[in-house]
């Protein structure tokens, strides 16, 4: 049986795992008890899934480095304090360290590598993943908690562990005297490591995970926490996009529109003129000036607070990842994910304090401040009560705003309880719920984990789901299904809906229950967002087509056709993306040379050209990326690419003003699994004409 061996460190205490039993040293014999303890790291076991690699990991594959394991799961808001932490060290340690996460999941639906692989994307983690669903690295290193971090030397002995977020200045220091000390042995390896990431297969979209949607009747607009992209779009109800305010990149600069930036903004209220905003990762609330095009900080110091209960005002008071907001009158209630409270901001004075939640992560009723729930990331309100999603206990909960206000619980039971179940008060089983919304007597949520949506009614407390089928998915109609949805609003008789992995707003007629997916017209792919550049990734070769002779002086178009075996379709969630290139002179192709996308409505895929006069001999390079699915929904995708190559020479001898390629799909074996890689492609030439 693993048991804990303890060391102090010089800060902060340093958890060794192994079969050794308790052990304390003093003070500074970090590395002195690690020659002497010589526990071997156990193996990884065989036959689990891997991601963000292109073959499995070994313990004695990676003799040399230092390995940090991080065991974590993707629900859970500590996981993600320590991820910009892991990416910390992963910079100032390129060569001498390997971080590897061990997703050992909570929720039955973060157990599948396909969801495990849309949170990678989400969180923009860069190194590789290993799908430990059956908790099988987890027992043999004896971790007890989320998050935990293991660390190993480059001997494949373990040095220790600590749990918990707030770590990353003794990881630091233990992993700067394990590379000296390796290094000063020969026992060093400075390799670099180069990882087959999963952004490096992802096309560009005009959405990116959006988080959180917000529809405004009076208005007419929608504003869509375009969270991956860093940044806010504003579009009317209908789709189309009338501004969008933050450049793309990641960061916490007010200013301009164009010049501001997020990271992964959430939850959005409208105040008049101003849109707040749960600038989660900034750990801010931001405010657009909608008139003047200006984005300010209102609240927080951009850094995680450390301490619980610490109230303040406006720039200098340091809050805790804020997941949503809602508005009543001058006062704005924060769903602050990361103390497991409700904060309230006064507009006027930009004074803040918590209003509900002790702090404790757990599911208690009582008095506002005394009772306690777990990672809040969905409020609403009739403007007497606060509905809150309360996302770690799978439940919904009811915050009355009286001066004695209570906590109480609407459905749901415990911190381990879930599932999908209707019905009523604590038989109801929800899946880490991240979205709620108010309409007459009713409560719309988003069952995330569920892929639903339901509806509560908060007076009998009961449960009924409304959309979806429980399972992943992407399909329009009466029958609809949904990715991980994280937010809901309704407007006009309409229920928007943030699908968050399917990277869409989806549409919801409250009478007829019939889903449609909003076409964002005049989306464009922020320049500053990193990841997929291009198709830059393919490395296969082009298809050369036969020269083709086409008439100078004239307009034409480039079409291209995928065809599809029988049983499958284009995704129509992922947009096709493509580039055209230009060889030599004669053609002109608007923005050649840069990447562009196209959704699948649009198809065939039509690029127009124009000739210049005169007799030239030039050529087009055409890349094209696209995903297509299994017709029946069951969530199998692939991703594919295709490559040409097509020489042309213009004439003042009429010719053709069409060009037409292809590509075939082969369906690769698919042996079990819900996803494939890239597989290889058959090219169908057709001839111009």
């Amino acid at each position: 049986m693993q048991k804990s061996l303890v060391i102090t460190g010089a800060a902060l205490g340093f958890l060794v795992l192994g079969a050794l039993g308790l052990i304390v040293v003093q003070k500074g014999a970090i590395m002195a008890q690690q020659t002497q303890s010589q526990v071997h790291a156990p193996e990884f076991p065989s036959g689990l899934q891997w991601l963000n690699t292109d073959k499995p990991l070994s313990i004695a594959g990676l003799r040399g480095k230092v390995v940090l394991l991080d065991f974590w799961t993707y629900c859970c808001i500590n996981c993600m304090h320590v991820i910009p932490d892991l990416k910390a060290l992963e910079k100032k340690y390129p060569k001498e360290l390997v971080v590897i996460g061990v997703h050992s999941a909570k929720f039955k639906n973060e157990r599948e590598a396909d969801n495990i692989r849309q949170a990678i994307l989400r969180y923009d983690i860069e190194h590789p993943v290993v799908n430990d669903h059956e908790f099988r690295i987890w027992r043999t290193y004896g971790v007890r908690a989320w998050p935990t971090l293991a660390l190993i030397d480059p001997s494949g002995y373990i040095i220790g562990g600590v749990s918990g977020e707030g770590n990353v200045e003794i990881l630091d220091r233990v992993i700067g005297e394990v590379v000296q000390s390796a290094r000063a042995k020969g026992a060093l390896d400075e390799t670099p490591v180069r990882w087959q990431l999963e952004k490096d297969k992802l096309p560009p979209s005009p959405l990116a995970f959006p988080g959180k949607v917000l529809a405004d009747e009076a208005s007419g607009r929608l504003f869509i926490a375009d969270s991956n992209h860093n940044r806010l779009v504003v579009a009317d109800l209908q789709g189309k996009v009338l501004e969008v305010a933050g450049s793309g990149a990641e960061g916490q600069d007010d200013g301009s529109f164009a010049q501001a930036t997020f990271n992964h903004p959430q939850g959005m209220a409208l105040v008049c003129v101003y849109l707040d905003v749960a600038a989660t990762e900034n750990h801010l609330i931001r405010r657009l000036d909608l008139r003047q095009h200006r984005v300010d900080t209102v609240l927080g110091t951009g850094q995680q607070a450390r301490q619980f209960n610490v109230a303040g005002s406006g720039r200098h008071v340091a809050i805790n990842s804020p997941w949503d907001v809602v508005l009543i009158g001058r006062r704005l209630y924060i769903a602050m994910a990361g103390f497991h409270q409700i904060w309230v901001l006064n507009l006027e004075t930009l004074e803040a304090r918590p209003f509900a939640g002790s702090g404790r992560e757990d599911i208690m009723d009582g008095p506002s401040l005394g009772g306690a729930m777990a990672q809040p990331s969905g409020i609403t309100t009739d403007g007497n009560v606060l509905y809150v999603a309360d996302s770690e206990t799978s439940s919904i909960r009811a915050i009355d705003l009286g001066p004695n206000g209570t906590l109480r619980t609407i459905v749901g039971e415990g911190l381990f309880e879930f599932g999908d179940q209707d019905g009523t008060g604590p038989q109801v089983r929800l899946q880490h719920p991240l979205g709620v919304t108010l309409y007459q007597d009713r409560l719309y949520v988003a069952d995330t984990y569920n892929h639903k949506i339901k509806i509560i009614y908060p007076n009998l407390k009961t449960s009924q789901t409304h959309l979806g089928s429980g399972r992943p998915g992407y399909r329009d109609g009466p029958l609809a299904e949904f990715y991980e949805p994280g937010g809901v609003s309704i407007a006009g008789g309409k229920l928007y809906i943030a699908d968050t992995n399917n990277h869409a707003i989806r549409v919801a007629d409250l009478h007829t229950a019939e889903v449609s997916t909003l076409k964002l017209m005049g989306a464009t792919i922020p320049d500053a967002v990193a990841g997929f550049d291009g198709l830059a990734w393919m490395d296969g070769e082009a298809l050369t087509l036969p020269p083709q002779t086409v008439q100078a002086g004239t307009e034409g178009q480039l079409v291209i056709r995928f065809e599809l075996p029988p049983g499958y379709k284009l995704n129509p969630a992922a947009p096709i993306s493509y580039e055209v290139r230009v060889h030599g002179e004669g053609i002109q192709v608007p923005n050649s040379g840069r990447p562009q996308s196209a959704h699948v409505i649009e198809l065939p895929l039509t690029i127009p050209f124009r000739t210049l006069p005169g007799a030239h001999r030039t050529a087009l390079d055409v890349d094209a990326t696209f995903y297509w699915c299994r017709s029946d929904n069951t969530g199998v995708c692939m991703i594919q690419s295709a490559r040409w190559h097509v020489p042309v020479e213009t004439t003042d001898t009429a010719g053709s003003r069409q060009l037409t390629v292809s590509a075939t799909a082969q369906v690769p074996d698919l042996a079990g699994s819900s996803l494939s890689p890239a597989a290889p492609l058959e090219y169908k030439r057709e001839e111009a004409r």
